[in-house]
């Protein structure tokens, strides 16, 4: 695929959010999402018929961050409140679900079928919450939002299935250049190794191995086996490349590179990856697709 059609996508998701076609009312409906994913998703579908906030910005970690009063003023004063679910925002889950009590909230992530969750080992009854990361589940989100911002507003409802129809075609065109872009890896060489295991559901569904030190939250500890389990993958596997995360600690991945390089393999950093956040406002990675463009990118340069 011509790697010039992301761009363009990114390019038309904005005109979408701005001009693809015109609510009904003047009247705007003020929603707040917990992540820039999920803020991304409701800016695209919302479009000029909405007012929204994002709680957590770039560089957050959503595992560790913890509610200040200006959130929860944010919060009470919101039409609708939309969160990941599945224990993602951890430290503001029972705070989530008492508001949910007093207003319309939606655990977008828990619209995925539980089928297509993948299941928590350490945890009973519990799934990964990075669904974000296979665009096929991601669109499970994108329709339970357009669902909720229709409920909440009925006389938008097909300004809404319109801008979501849209934004659905272009994560279609982002989940076939991603397909394309890792061809470039050799497959011996598909093993994508990062700082917590946040990409589980990109390993599944792009059929590439992966690795984090840390389980799927931040707040998981690790040791030296962890680490020094992780080094003789590495070397087994003449693996070239690792990844640091730009919401979580390099830390830990740096021990790696050290241990590696004490056994007589050099391993690189390939870069940052998203993981839990997106880039900067008015960034391509500030996007949902730019995000996920990037870390497609990257990962394949440092891989090949």
């Amino acid at each position: 695929m011509n790697k010039a059609i992301i761009p363009f996508t990114l390019l038309l998701s904005f005109l979408v959010s701005c001009a693809s076609s015109e609510s009904t009312t003047n009247q705007t409906s003020k929603i707040v999402a917990t992540t820039g994913m999920l803020y991304d998703a409701v800016v695209n579908i919302g479009g000029d018929s909405i007012e929204a906030e994002v709680i957590m910005g770039p560089g957050i970690d959503p595992h560790l961050y913890k509610a200040t009063q200006g959130d929860l003023a944010k919060f009470k004063s919101a039409d609708l409140i939309i969160y990941n679910g599945l224990h993602l925002e951890g430290k503001m889950g029972d705070i989530l679900t008492r508001l949910g009590k007093q207003k319309p909230v939606l655990a977008a992530a828990e619209a995925v079928p539980v089928e297509f969750l993948i299941s928590v080992s350490d945890y009973e009854n519990a799934y990964d919450p990075h669904v974000w990361f296979d665009i096929k589940r991601w669109k499970y989100v994108v329709q339970a939002i357009s669902r909720s911002l229709s409920q909440l507003d009925p006389e938008n409802e097909t300004y809404y299935k319109s801008n979501s129809e849209t934004y659905l075609n272009e994560l279609d065109s982002l989940h076939n250049y991603t397909l394309s872009r890792l061809l470039e890896i050799p497959k011996e060489q598909q093993i994508l190794i990062t700082a917590h295991d946040a990409f589980a559901y990109f390993g599944e569904a792009y059929d590439i191995k992966v690795r984090g030190i840390q389980g799927i939250s931040t707040v998981a500890d690790f040791g030296l086996k962890d680490i020094a389990d992780l080094i003789d993958l590495i070397i087994d596997n003449n693996i070239k490349a690792i990844f640091v995360e730009t919401s979580v600690s390099d830390k830990s991945i740096n021990a790696v590179v050290v241990g590696c390089k004490e056994k007589g393999h050099n391993v690189e950093i390939g870069g940052y990856l998203y993981s839990d956040a997106m880039g900067q406002p008015g960034t391509p990675e500030g996007t949902y697709l730019g995000m996920l463009q990037k870390n497609v990118d990257t990962i394949v340069e440092a891989l090949k």
